[in-house]
């Protein structure tokens, strides 16, 4: 009957069964809600050698009941240890009273008195045993990990020993020396490391001997009252010894089993924190005083550069300039607390003369009644454009099905209007009719061009979109608008077109990207001719770059860049550039932009504008950035 530890479970019972073969602890069963669920583990010793080589059989591991989250973790090899460190003392604790024994009887014949052979045989022989199972080498290592518990083997060579010497001893020495507290320590050893059960069996063992002792060594009657009462006497309390020992080891083990899954649990509740933090859009980063970033995510480390990632590694906002509002905000936060968390907005001017603003926020974490000094701050940073758009989209969210639904029913009349409009024109004599029901066709025609466009955008479920080739596309359309446009082509273009960087990319050349090839074509035709609106006219004007980007997941990202030397876009014009309705030009519908950026999202991409410095001559420069398809995977053969 396999046996089990008091540090793997405690109480002796078996999950799932009540019955009165395992009684529940004597003292009252405390509040099990904080525990964890656990398996019930083999002893080593009871095992079959071949088993015991081989560990526990896949079939009967995968039957045994998964623990939870909290108890997955290092709980086995916990147990273990605390098990192991128990065991480990009571060896040494038999090796110290085996030599108190030996040094005792040593004395005793120092001091002239010979011991009996037997005495010296018997504590002799008690000393090597001991000695020996504290150095054995598989006693001084932790077993496998299912198996935290003291094996039949082990108790025999122990708690056995143990019991057999000193109930020996006692028989043999009588009255002549009092070793019925030797007893004391089997008992002990097997109320903490067996269940309680057998620990109340070692201790009954214990009290049979010293009844049976002095009955042996009573030489008449009135003898034998006597010593049989002392030996009931210090059986009873080798019966409370066991007890209260049991309870107190079942006590711990519960205690210790509750703090390693409420670590585990902190400790998993650390890594979720830590993975929101990571994953989160916004940047959050943790400054002192001294302006030091102790942490920051992602988000942050992206903000603060002005292409690419800030390394990891702790760094310091004093000492950049592009980083000094930051750095002026901090000291503002911590002379201030309690006005810190308005939020503010501040504007980050890069080396390469770039900027980015950025929304502030700081938060503290106060102490009782906020009275305590803060020696850190962490820091929310939103960028300026992501806020705008998002209150674009939610303003605009609402119009959008409104939207469709009136430009549905606007085309109808329209389409009398224009077909009335025609009949006028062929009854039209003099000029005058005749210029009057031109302006009609064409305002009848830019109204049908702002229909098309809004239900372009209009939301809807779609089919997905076709893999296609962007070099051939685009090249294609540029070329195709070159014509359109009238433009010269050789070297005193206007148009120039690059797509040699796609070289880089480790599918080239049969690099896909999944986009509409209409909607593609839109987005790229759009960008063209608000290049060419703003450009200066030389030669090489507008340049169409074509590049391959790595990315952290995926085969890398495309971008498609379409840029012009014309004058710079101001400030105020760069914040309105993606939102419906805005132009810079009398007769524009001011819907290009936002065409293109609702295009885009739809196939996974994204579109955005940035400024270059002065010393660049394409300092106007749109870009749309477009996940490359991954290659199809060869079949295995079977």
């Amino acid at each position: 009957m396999p046996t089990r530890s008091r540090a793997a479970h405690p109480d002796g019972l078996r999950p799932g069964n009540d019955s009165a073969e395992s009684p529940v602890s004597w003292f009252g069963s405390p509040d099990m809600q904080d525990t964890v669920p656990w398996t019930e583990p083999v002893p080593l010793g009871d095992l079959p050698p071949s088993q015991a080589k081989a560990g526990p059989n896949p079939t009967e591991r995968a039957q045994t009941p998964r623990a939870t989250p909290a108890s997955r973790a290092k709980d086995p090899n916990d147990a273990l240890a605390s098990f192991f460190r128990i065991y480990r003392a009571f060896l040494t604790a038999r090796v110290a009273l085996a030599t108190v024994l030996l040094g005792l009887v040593a004395g005793t014949w120092v001091l002239g008195n010979q011991p009996p052979l037997w005495m010296l045989l018997m504590t002799g022989g008690y000393a090597a045993g001991t000695l020996a199972m504290w150095a054995w080498p598989s006693q001084r290592r932790p077993g496998p990990p299912e198996r935290p518990t003291l094996g039949s083997r082990q108790a025999a060579l122990t708690i056995g020993l143990d019991l057999a010497s000193f109930a020996l001893l006692h028989y043999l020495t009588g009255s002549a020396l009092n070793s019925q507290a030797l007893l004391v320590l089997p008992v002990l050893m097997a109320s903490v490391l067996m269940p309680r059960v057998m620990a109340l069996g070692v201790a009954a063992a214990a009290t049979l001997s010293l009844l049976a002792a002095a009955w042996a060594q009573s030489a008449d009657n009135l003898g034998m009252t006597t010593l049989m009462t002392q030996a009931g006497l210090n059986g009873f309390g080798l019966f409370v010894i066991a007890v209260l020992a049991s309870e107190l080891a079942t006590r711990l083990a519960r205690e210790e089993r509750s703090a390693r899954g409420s670590l585990e649990m902190a400790r998993q509740q650390a890594q979720l924190n830590r993975l929101v933090i990571e994953e989160m859009s916004e940047g959050v980063m943790v400054v002192d005083r001294q302006g030091m970033v102790r942490t920051a995510n992602p988000s942050a480390r992206r903000l603060l550069s002005p292409q690419g990632l800030i390394p990891p590694q702790s760094f310091q906002l004093r000492g950049m300039p592009a980083w000094q509002p930051l750095v002026k905000a901090v000291e503002q936060a911590m002379g201030n607390p309690l006005q810190a968390e308005d939020g503010q907005e501040i504007k980050l001017r890069f080396d390469d003369q770039s900027q980015r603003e950025l929304r502030l926020r700081v938060r503290f974490t106060k102490g009782r009644e906020g009275r305590t000094r803060e020696d850190m701050c962490v820091m929310l940073l939103e960028d300026l454009r992501v806020v705008r758009a998002r209150q674009r989209q939610d303003k605009l969210a609402a119009m959008g099905r409104m939207s469709a639904g009136i430009a549905h029913e606007i085309r109808n009349p329209l389409a009398a209007i224009a077909q009335a409009n025609a009949l006028l024109a062929e009854d039209a004599a003099t000029p005058t009719q005749q210029k009057l029901t031109q302006m009609v066709t064409d305002n009848v025609a830019r109204l049908k061009h702002i229909i098309d466009d809004i239900l372009t955008v209009a939301p809807g479920v779609r089919p997905p979109a076709p893999a296609l080739d962007p070099i051939e596309a685009i090249v294609a359309t540029c070329n195709e608008w070159r014509s359109t446009q009238g433009l010269p082509s050789g070297e005193h273009s206007l148009l120039d077109i690059d797509v040699s960087a796609c070289q880089q990319a480790p599918t080239y050349p049969h690099l896909k990207v999944r986009f509409e090839p209409d909607h593609l074509q839109r987005v790229l035709v759009n960008l063209l001719d608000n290049a060419l609106r703003y450009n200066s006219g030389q030669p090489g004007a507008i340049l169409v770059t074509l590049r391959w980007l790595p990315s952290a997941t995926g085969p890398g990202l495309l971008m498609l860049s379409v840029s012009n030397d014309g004058d710079a876009v101001s400030s105020d014009t760069e914040r309105s550039l993606f939102e419906p309705f805005f132009s810079t030009r009398s007769r524009g519908t001011g819907l290009g932009l936002y065409i293109s950026r609702e295009l885009c999202e739809r196939h996974g991409a994204s579109i955005d504008y940035r400024l270059h410095p002065a010393s660049v001559r394409h300092r106007n420069e749109f870009f749309v950035s477009m996940p490359v398809e991954a290659p199809p995977q060869p079949l295995s053969a079977a």
